[in-house]
């Protein structure tokens, strides 16, 4: 095993990676997808240095002391770093982030995140996402497959690509996105006071569930039935040949379903240009 104690800004690359864990505290961490040698940028740390250790071409990055213990970690509050790493598409991505920022671009593998109340932009990532934060907010664009996402208060914002599945749960967090789920996509979103809102093209093909204790729905797709009861709201049909399924609750946040022309070039597909 390779391993590197790095206390000021350094440059690293490596044979080969085959997947990346990465573990920061404070500030942020750019993941790179690329076809040039895997490469770690460190261009500032303060606090515990960060080690960087390489095995088997598993890389994985993190401060000395959350290495040494949890308690080490809780205690100290100065660790910070800014961190780029170029790694393969096919690369396997774990990020656990406190405070830290982070960016995943061009990513054709899953992404595995954990934050506190970091917030992560991912762009062109086509693989498997599960992200799971208390208030931080996950941006995704143009991203194709799986999304999994749970939250205290954090945000989810999609926009472009199309999606295989979405499972969204969140207490307070708002869920939006605009984009084309592929034949027979299933969609769960689940809250308690967040606001849900969805835009997805007129030919999508699902049968549709949308129910609210008390938060009101409304939609733009015609043929959704409304049912209006003194202890809940429920607004269910089907769109298309009902191939996929969207299922949307809250308990008082509100519901937002809207229709949007069809791509030209992918009509009756569902599926949007990446």
């Amino acid at each position: 095993m390779s391993r590197w104690t790095i206390d000021s800004t350094a440059t690293l690359e490596f044979d080969g990676v085959v997947a990346l864990k990465a573990t920061m505290i404070a500030g942020n961490i750019n993941v790179l997808a690329s076809d040039e040698a895997p490469s770690v940028l460190v261009s500032e740390v303060h606090g515990p240095p960060l080690l960087v250790s390489h095995e088997a071409g598993m890389l994985t990055i993190a401060h000395e002391r959350i290495l040494e213990g949890m308690l080490g970690w809780l205690r100290n509050q100065r660790a910070r770093a800014t961190v780029t790493v170029t790694v393969p598409r096919e690369c396997p991505v774990q990020l656990n982030l406190v405070s830290a920022d982070a960016v995943i671009t061009g990513l054709s593998a899953r992404a595995a995140i954990k934050s506190a109340t970091g917030d992560v932009t991912l762009d062109g990532v086509k693989g498997q996402i599960d992200a799971n934060t208390v208030s931080g907010r996950i941006e995704a664009q143009g991203v194709d497959g799986a999304v999994n996402f749970t939250s205290v208060s954090g945000d989810l914002t999609l926009a472009g690509g199309s999606l295989e599945s979405l499972g969204a749960r969140t207490v307070s967090g708002r869920i939006a996105a605009d984009v084309a789920p592929v034949n027979g996509c299933a969609m769960t979103v689940s809250t308690v006071s967040g606001e849900v809102a969805l835009r997805l093209p007129e030919s999508t093909s699902a049968k549709v569930q949308l129910g609210s204790a008390a938060g009101r729905i409304d939609t733009s797709f015609p043929g959704l039935q409304r049912y209006d009861r003194p202890v809940a709201t429920n607004v269910s049909g089907t769109l298309g040949d009902g191939a996929g399924q969207l299922v949307v609750n809250t308990i008082s946040g509100g519901i937002t379903l809207l229709s949007k022309p069809d791509d030209p070039a992918k009509a009756g597909t569902g599926v949007e240009d990446k």
